[in-house]
């Protein structure tokens, strides 16, 4: 077994975070939705489909190694919102968080001398920069749109990605 007990339960641990992490999104997604703001929707639908692709590549590792993966009970996230702008800042925050977490995993690969498990952890490093910026900037679209303009913000993220 290359993985050790250690690193399977963290990793078994990440896998019910970004299983937490899709269904946060896919709620948000759902809020846009239900509100008309499709291109919002998208980004949020978007975002919760790369969380799911996350859980399986630590399942994928976990197993690969020789270690057991586990289907982990998911806490229920929040379905009420109040604003975009609450909901993009709660987008930027969990981000943060789940870099947090993964530089945890980094820094415990590192003390179990786990180069394999090190090795797979960096595509995650560089996945949350992009996470975050991302969030980032859509955080700051909402806020300079502001809840009113929140059509011309889905316009001028639609120019963006043209």
């Amino acid at each position: 077994m290359l993985i050790g007990k250690k690193m399977q339960d963290a990793m078994n641990e990440q896998v019910k975070n970004e299983l937490y992490s899709a269904n946060l999104y896919l709620a948000m997604a759902i809020h846009f939705e239900n509100e008309g703001l499709m291109v919002f929707a998208d980004w949020f639908y978007k975002q919760a489909k790369e969380e799911e692709e996350h859980a399986m590549k630590f399942i994928k590792y976990i197993t690969e190694t020789g270690g057991k993966a586990i289907v982990p009970e998911i806490p229920k996230p929040k379905n009420e919102f109040n604003s975009a702008e609450e909901i993009t800042q709660m987008a930027l925050e969990h981000e943060m968080k789940v870099t947090e977490m993964i530089n945890k995993l980094v820094e415990l690969a590192k003390s179990e001398n786990d180069n394999s498990a090190l090795q797979f952890l960096q595509w995650f490093v560089a996945e949350q920069v992009e996470e975050v910026a991302n969030a980032d900037q859509l955080l700051k679209i909402v806020q300079r749109a502001g809840e009113k303009n929140l059509l011309q913000a889905q316009n001028f993220i639609t120019r963006g990605e043209e």
